[in-house]
């Protein structure tokens, strides 16, 4: 019964990410990451299962607007 009910919770989860990942490849992607609007149809393609697996998190940062993290490493912390 719990395998059930978890298989139905994974198809669900996954059905959200198909259905958020089609128009989040082609408007969101480079609203979340400008560096991205550059990319070809094979790159989006390629981000495209990430895409469905952490479309909560990519929904969060494309409905609040929020910009790339600055990296912050010894590289750039030296200049």
């Amino acid at each position: 019964m719990i395998a059930i009910w978890l298989e139905r919770i994974i198809w669900i989860y996954t059905a959200l990410g198909v259905v958020f990942t089609t128009p989040f490849l082609f408007k969101g992607v480079q609203k979340i990451d400008p560096s991205a609007a550059a990319g070809s149809w094979g790159f989006r393609l390629m981000i495209s299962p990430g895409c469905v697996l952490f479309w909560p998190l990519l929904a969060y940062r494309w409905w609040r607007k929020i910009p790339p993290p600055i990296e912050q490493n010894a590289h750039r912390r030296s200049f």
